[in-house]
């Protein structure tokens, strides 16, 4: 596979509802791990639910993070998205830390294209398939 990036998929329980109810810890979690990923911010959205609950999506010059969070829960749901250089276990050990998750499962996917023998490019119609 030629690899494009990496993206993290992940699930957090046991967190402090006062945590996933605060965007502004969101945002600076999200800000630090951003630092700690050696990635670089173009965008960063934040939105507070009512009764609760955040919403937060940065976009990033390597792709993206969003993280969404159920404070009745305990719990909140975050994918982390970089292509290149940018280390995105060391973002999301940020927020882990930052959120105070007690439990976390990660499913970690390797995004970009099979081995060129096994795919046939149509660069016109930017689709590629696989070759059986």
């Amino acid at each position: 596979m030629t690899k494009l990036g990496t993206h993290l998929i992940i699930d957090a329980w046991q967190v402090p509802a006062d945590l996933l109810n605060d965007p502004e810890r969101i945002r600076q979690a999200l800000l630090e791990g951003i630092e700690a990923g050696e990635a670089t911010l173009i965008d960063l959205c934040v939105h507070q639910f009512s009764p609760h609950g955040v919403t937060a999506t940065a976009t990033l010059a390597e792709s993206h993070i969003a993280i969404h969070t159920w404070p009745e829960l305990g719990y909140f749901a975050a994918d982390l998205f970089f292509c290149g250089s940018g280390k995105p276990q060391e973002a999301l050990k940020i927020l882990k830390t930052a959120l105070k998750a007690k439990q976390i499962r990660v499913q970690e996917i390797t995004r970009g294209f099979p081995a060129s023998s096994d795919v046939e490019l149509d660069l016109e119609n930017s689709l590629y398939q696989t070759v059986a």
